[in-house]
């Protein structure tokens, strides 16, 4: 039955932080929480877990209540929380014990994850003598440390290096595969869209879509052309009516109307000598899409 949100709303003063918010996770996977600053994430996650009261609504894990006693979850903020002059295993065994673990359970459990995440060396450094990503890490490990079943994760690949992120996303990706219930908060839509199955988008506390991601996407058709080509072909697409989205270092990025119009464009770059690196017909991004749904009710 997973986690349910039913007409949730929260206000602070005259300001409606979230209005009347519903979503559920029926399944094991990453739920997507996206939306603009201000919109109402942070707030939502704070209600699910009962760190801020909720105004109106329901929220329900497997059609109980949802608290320390009936589910172990662990929540990644986006404000880190760990503690700069307390050494690293200190403070990720007091974490553990503060989830029910045993002394032991927690000191070997911190272990397992430093050496995962290649962090052993630092076993009994300070924190603050640690680098941005790598106090991310820890603070990761805080969060799965004790073996959570519902997570929430708050911009986790924020301001981290490539090689730290793909560290990240192999520990995320084993999570999924453990069947976890993930809910993830993040500005980044190529990782939402990497990663979540489905979503809500909030703009001012207010839902503005909701659902399957496949399905919201298959929704709008083929509305995008992506060229990677050397050449100008700037007037040939004007000829066509193609109306211009991005031009790159690589190509070309145009909004078309259907298959059709591209594939009598492709024709004629070919009939003119011009062969395209790549040629790639798709749906809009999720990027596209969020700028679409928050600028409508701006």
């Amino acid at each position: 039955m997973g986690l349910s949100v039913r007409h949730v709303s929260k206000s602070f003063g005259a300001k409606k932080a979230v209005d009347d918010l519903s979503f559920e996770i029926a399944e094991p996977g990453v739920f997507g929480l996206i939306g603009t600053n201000g919109a109402g994430k942070t707030t939502t996650i704070r209600m699910i877990l009962g760190v801020t009261d909720k105004d109106e609504g329901e929220i329900a894990w497997n059609g109980g209540p949802l608290n320390r006693r009936t589910v172990r979850f662990g929540y990644m903020p986006e404000e880190r929380g760990i503690y700069p002059k307390v050494r690293v295993i200190d403070q990720l065994v007091y974490f553990g014990e503060l989830r029910g673990m045993s002394r032991r359970a927690a000191a070997d459990a911190a272990d397992r994850w430093l050496k995962r995440l290649e962090m052993a060396e630092y076993r009994g450094t300070m924190a603050e003598k640690l680098s941005k990503g790598n106090q991310q890490k820890i603070q990761l490990i805080a969060t799965i440390l004790h073996d959570p079943e519902l997570i929430f994760l708050d911009e986790p690949f924020s301001g981290l290096d490539p090689i730290n992120a793909d560290i990240f996303k192999s520990v995320l990706a084993e999570l999924i595969a453990d069947r976890r219930y993930i809910v993830m908060s993040s500005h980044q839509m190529a990782t939402v869209e990497e990663y979540c199955r489905d979503l809500v988008i909030l703009s001012r506390g207010k839902t503005v879509l909701e659902g399957n991601l496949r399905q919201i996407k298959a929704g709008y058709g083929h509305t995008n052309l992506s060229l990677f080509c050397g050449q100008d072909i700037l007037p040939l697409a004007e000829k066509h009516g193609l109306r211009l989205l991005e031009k790159t270092a690589e190509g070309y990025e145009f909004k078309i109307s259907g298959d059709e119009e591209a594939h009598a464009f492709l024709a004629e770059l070919v009939g003119s000598g011009i062969y395209p690196d790549r040629y790639e017909i798709r749906e809009p991004s999720l990027h596209e899409i969020f700028v679409e749904k928050v600028e409508a009710v701006q």
